[in-house]
């Protein structure tokens, strides 16, 4: 039963979620890897709760495409994310006004709604262990609240994962 509000809410955020951006190494045979690790000195600048529900959510998501996650990987796997705080965009308008004639006078304000969000950009890297490089990388782009709670946090890296795994292996190459 504590799927019901996680899905929920990754259906609700991801109406409004995150873009993801892509870039890759055009070589690259990506059908050759199948097993995966993180990268041993991740400095995510998240917390250790964020980087733990990152990781959870990423290896259940590699193991349903199909990858292992070995101690002798082919691909590191490297995340951090950047954060901002700024105002919610969301307003109620408020506005007075009056009139006569053919003059017109009126006064209007947005009253914020919803609170502070924190802007957060998430990179996620793919680093072929043999060749140490960088062979595939994505760039999302989400907004969540500033104080979102841990369901609304798992809710939210959940779709934005989902999102950015869809890109990989990349389609058009």
């Amino acid at each position: 039963m504590k799927l019901v509000p996680i899905l929920f809410l990754s259906i609700l955020l991801s109406s409004c979620g995150a873009t993801v951006a892509v870039d890759y190494d055009k070589k690259v045979d990506f059908s050759k890897y199948n097993s995966y690790n993180y990268f041993p000195t991740i400095d995510s600048g998240l917390n250790q709760l964020d980087d733990s529900r990152i990781m959870h959510i990423t290896d259940s998501l590699l193991q349903q495409s199909g990858f292992v996650k070995s101690e002798t990987p082919q691909l590191y796997i490297n995340f951090y994310a950047r954060e901002s705080v700024s105002r919610s965009r969301n307003t109620i308008g408020i506005g007075v006004g009056g009139g006569g004639g053919n003059v017109g006078v009126g006064v209007s304000g947005g009253i914020p709604i919803g609170g502070n969000v924190v802007n957060q950009q998430l990179t996620i890297d793919f680093i072929d262990v043999v060749k140490d490089d960088l062979v595939w990388q994505a760039v999302a782009e989400g907004e969540l609240k500033e104080r979102a709670t841990p369901q609304q946090k798992e809710a939210y890296y959940v779709s934005v994962i989902k999102k950015i795994l869809a890109k990989y292996p990349p389609k058009d190459r």
